[in-house]
């Protein structure tokens, strides 16, 4: 009798206990539903601050944090083309917490990232150097990294082939001029280049850049390819076709983000109504299509044939918020309202327990549940720093705007 007594008590406490914590659970949730999203996205910058810092004690020296699998940190040498992305991120919130160990991690890291000012190998130093040394300019107006910069753009612009009208993304055979959608995202370095120079070279690469993306790289419904291959005799198109995507026609998620956000800062850098236009018709593209699903967080591809078992990519949702918030700016009122209500559902969900990561949960990074390259078997399902910088972005133009 005493031993099933003894049970029947250890049952109930254990029942007390697990009701309590979902009990707790469900609190929680209910509070951070009742917070608005001004509120919720502060308290988020605060916890990405914690998470950045646990991701410093993390790191080796000489090393850039690139994403964690298995429970390890996976890391990178600063030529790889994500690099960029930890030192800015941390600059941007330590704009928000004027936390100085977090800037002091950062200009740590832009040490490292130094030498890739003279890179000629790469179309992204526009995400290597202007999202890090590019931020850190708006913190210390110090001519060492406006040095730094010139000298980004001009390794850039010798990517660039006048008779193909585009910067290479790609190197290969002699007769291919390989360009991907992502090119978009690097073309603000070289605006900013003429701006701070009075040399309009740079910026004539960058629309022109844009110009013959903008005639080749669309199709008639406004998703983009991945890929195009150019002849680097003729100028002429080769191929269109992807690499990360699910196919060559279909629509890769973040490819689609990246074209939303680098015309709409092309708009904004230019105010050619070209580049408007274009950017409003890939956001429309993008709300409208039968596979976005209702959180706004998009399949990796929005024609994955496994929808809907496919990955979600937050990379390419927090993408999409950042350019949205924008966007809504230059648009009529009936879009801006479209266009602002799908960037705070974004971040709303981005910010729930399923993608947001505790500081310690996956070594620090922000997000869980991107996709990198899944053709390759590469990143997938994953958190990844551009996604991390991107969402932090995407909050910090929330609570400016």
């Amino acid at each position: 009798m005493k031993l099933r007594t003894l049970n029947l008590a250890l049952v109930a406490l254990i029942s007390f206990l697990f009701a309590s914590c979902t009990s707790n659970k469900e609190n929680a949730k209910e509070t951070t539903n009742q917070l608005s999203l001004k509120e919720i996205c502060e308290q988020n910058l605060k916890e990405a601050a914690d998470n950045y810092s646990y991701m410093a004690t993390q790191l080796p020296a000489g090393q850039f944090p690139k994403t964690f699998i298995d429970g390890k940190l996976e890391i990178s040498g600063s030529d790889w083309w994500c690099s960029g992305f930890y030192p800015g991120a941390l600059i941007y919130l330590y704009q928000n917490s004027k936390d100085t160990t977090l800037l002091n991690e950062a200009k740590r890291m832009l040490h490292l990232l130094e030498k890739e000012q003279y890179n000629t190998s790469t179309h992204d130093l526009g995400f290597m150097m202007f999202c890090s040394y590019g931020n850190a300019l708006q913190v210390q107006n110090d001519s060492t990294y406006k040095s730094i910069l010139i000298n980004s753009a001009n390794s850039l612009s010798s990517r660039f082939n006048p008779k193909v009208g585009c910067i290479k993304s790609w190197d290969s055979k002699p007769e291919d001029f390989l360009v991907i959608i992502d090119n978009m995202m690097n073309l603000e370095l070289l605006f900013w280049a003429t701006q701070e120079t009075g040399d309009s070279s740079y910026y004539n690469i960058a629309v022109t850049h844009a110009n013959t993306t903008l005639k080749n790289h669309f199709r008639p419904d406004n998703s983009s390819y991945h890929v195009l291959n150019y002849s680097s005799d003729t100028g002429e198109v080769q191929e269109k076709k992807t690499a990360q995507g699910y196919a060559d026609s279909s629509a890769w998620a973040r490819g689609q983000s990246w074209g939303l956000y680098g015309y709409t800062s092309t708009y904004r850098l230019t105010k050619d109504t070209a580049y408007l236009d274009q950017a409003v018709k890939i956001a429309d593209f993008l709300l409208a299509h039968p596979n976005l699903p209702e959180d706004k967080i998009p399949y990796w591809d929005y024609n994955a044939p496994d929808i809907p078992d496919a990955p979600r990519d937050a990379s390419a949702a927090a993408i999409m918020a950042a350019s949205l918030i924008e966007l809504k700016n230059y648009v009529s009122d009936d879009k801006a309202e479209t266009y602002t209500h799908v960037a705070e559902v974004i971040i709303r969900n981005l910010s729930t327990e399923h993608y947001r990561a505790a500081p310690e949960e996956v070594g620090g990074f922000i997000l869980k549940h991107s996709v990198g390259h899944k053709p390759a078997g590469s990143e997938v399902d994953v958190p990844i720093t551009y996604a991390d910088y991107y969402y932090v972005e995407a909050m910090k133009r929330y609570l400016t705007d």
